[in-house]
C-alpha cells in the first residue's frame, strides 16, 4: 500500500488554530514562536505542539536564527492537497453536468 501523503496534511489542516497558523505564516516570510502565539488564546506550548503537528504533514519547516526557531510554510504539501481537491471537484461538476443533461432531455 502506498503513503497516503495527502492523510496527514488533511488532518493537520482539521484544526482551527492549525489553519490560522498556516494562515498567518503565509502572509509572512519566517515567524518565531512567539510571533505566532501572540494574540492567540493558547499558551506558547500548545502552539508550539501545533507546530510540530504542521512539520510533521510537511506544511512547516524550522530553522535555527541564534537563540530563536523561525518558521516558515512550506507550500508543497498544501499544493498537492489542493490539486487533489480540484481534481475530485472536477469529478463532481462532470457527474452533476451528466446529470443535468441526462434531466433536461
Amino acid at each position: 500500500m502506498a503513503r497516503d501523503a495527502l492523510g496527514p496534511v488533511f488532518s493537520a489542516l482539521s484544526d482551527p488554530t492549525r489553519r490560522h497558523l498556516v494562515e498567518t505564516l503565509a502572509g509572512l516570510e519566517t515567524a518565531t514562536l512567539g510571533e505566532l502565539a501572540a494574540g492567540l488564546p493558547v499558551t506558547r506550548q500548545a502552539v508550539s505542539k501545533h507546530l510540530a503537528a504542521l512539520g510533521e504533514a510537511g506544511l512547516v519547516e524550522s530553522t535555527r536564527a541564534g537563540r530563536n526557531t523561525r518558521y516558515r510554510l512550506t507550500p508543497d504539501a498544501l499544493g498537492d492537497a489542493a490539486a487533489w481537491i480540484d481534481r475530485v471537484g472536477a469529478q463532481w461538476d462532470e457527474r452533476l453536468r451528466a446529470l443535468r443533461d441526462h434531466l433536461t432531455r
